[in-house]
């Protein structure tokens, strides 16, 4: 399935946007919005045809098909142990409006949300939607783990909620039991709400594990506000098919009050719910394949970058992102993304506030969710590219 033959190239430079193939020149590989390069699961377009047969598009119920609600509570549950009723489940348009749905329903104007820098910048952009302040705090790496220890710091009478990025995005990584009981524990001694963001779950290495803020217990987690999505592990980001759930009643209806699916004015599309429901009941084993797929691109990915000078990586537990750090280029991150995309036909992600936060600034991301041939390609760019500036610069690294 993942062979490099795989990889439709002529598809992707007609439907594949957001900084991706069908927004760069010919002749430039994009290594950079988090979505695959490979075909979906066979299953998931197979069902996306039977249910267009009869020709029919009529209204769904408000709160989501009942079948796709309970593929996802058994997924929940058979993949992360988390055990959400799917009448607790609301299928919603992205995980993205997920998020800003979540903030919109517990933030009013002033209060705080901590957000971690560096993260994918949909948390601050959520908590801003909902005419929140959001407060950031600096989230080091210390021993290959998030450094938590400094985060009740941050709070302040006027903290509302934490914004939780679990498996996190750029960083790639987990967080430990001992971590999400720490966080868990600040959550209760000062009442806030924690913004629960799944979307990277399912893409797991084998050296490492996953941990759910539910494995605290659902007794401990009415607090929390949980996002999923469908783009990340299985391809489908331009169906927009996500989720949000919650263990506590008043809270989730709460949340679809503020999602307008009960006005219509709100809500998720049939087909998506279709090809969600067929993702969520029949397709885990190409998630699983790809996942093969990805730890030897991984590892191959870790090891070509670390021989370059200047530039260092580490094995992500998760996600297929990998944050490297540029800093000894003493430029810009966005002025290095600049240099390969005119130099060598690159293009990657630069840190830095847009993305991800200012301590993101020496930073890039690079996505290898793609074949091997690609990303042997895009590998080679980068180190004649390095090569090409360390020249230019007078640099010796």
């Amino acid at each position: 399935m993942f062979e490099n033959e795989k990889v439709k190239l002529d598809v992707l430079k007609k439907r594949a946007y957001n900084l991706r193939w069908a927004e760069v020149a010919d002749g430039v590989i994009p290594m950079t919005a988090a979505d695959p390069d490979y075909p979906v699961a066979k299953e998931i377009t197979d069902a996306m045809m039977e249910y267009i047969q009869d020709g029919y598009f009529s209204y769904t119920p408000k709160m989501g098909f009942e079948s796709f609600k309970e593929a996802i509570s058994k997924a929940l549950y058979e993949r992360k142990g988390e055990d959400i009723p799917a009448s607790q489940i609301l299928p919603i348009d992205s995980a993205a409006r997920a998020m800003d749905i979540i903030a919109k329903s517990f933030l009013k104007a002033g209060d705080e949300m901590i957000v971690f820098d560096p993260c994918d910048y949909l948390f601050r952009e959520a908590c801003l939607q909902a005419g929140g302040t959001p407060v950031f705090f600096p989230a080091n790496l210390k021993d290959g783990l998030i450094d938590l220890s400094k985060l009740e710091e941050y709070i302040t009478p006027k903290t509302r909620m934490i914004g939780l990025c679990n498996p996190h995005n750029p960083y790639g990584k987990s967080y430990t039991k001992e971590q999400l009981d720490f966080l868990m524990s600040l959550c209760e001694k000062h009442d806030l709400y924690i913004m629960n963001d799944e979307i990277w779950s399912d893409i797991m290495y084998p050296d490492a594990q996953f941990n759910s803020i539910y494995c605290l217990g659902n007794e401990r987690c009415g607090r929390v506000l949980s996002v999923f999505g469908f783009s990340k592990s299985f391809g489908l980001a331009g169906l927009r098919i996500g989720c949000m759930y919650t263990t506590n009643k008043e809270c989730f209806d709460k949340l679809v009050e503020t999602s307008q699916v009960l006005s219509t004015a709100g809500g998720i599309a049939s087909i998506s719910q279709v090809a969600g429901e067929a993702a969520c009941s029949k397709a885990y084993y190409w998630v699983d394949e790809f996942v093969k797929h990805l730890v030897v691109s991984r590892d191959y990915a870790v090891e070509e970058i670390n021989k370059i000078p200047g530039l260092k990586v580490y094995r992500p537990d998760g996600t297929y992102l990998l944050y490297v750090d540029m800093s000894a280029y003493q430029m810009k991150a966005v002025d290095f993304v600049d240099y390969l995309k005119e130099k060598v036909k690159l293009v990657i992600v630069p840190g830095g506030k847009q993305y991800f936060g200012d301590l993101s600034e020496g930073h890039v991301r690079i996505c290898f969710a793609t074949s091997r041939a690609i990303l042997e390609e895009g590998l080679k760019r980068l180190k004649e590219g390095t090569a090409l500036l360390r020249e230019e610069k007078g640099l010796d690294l």
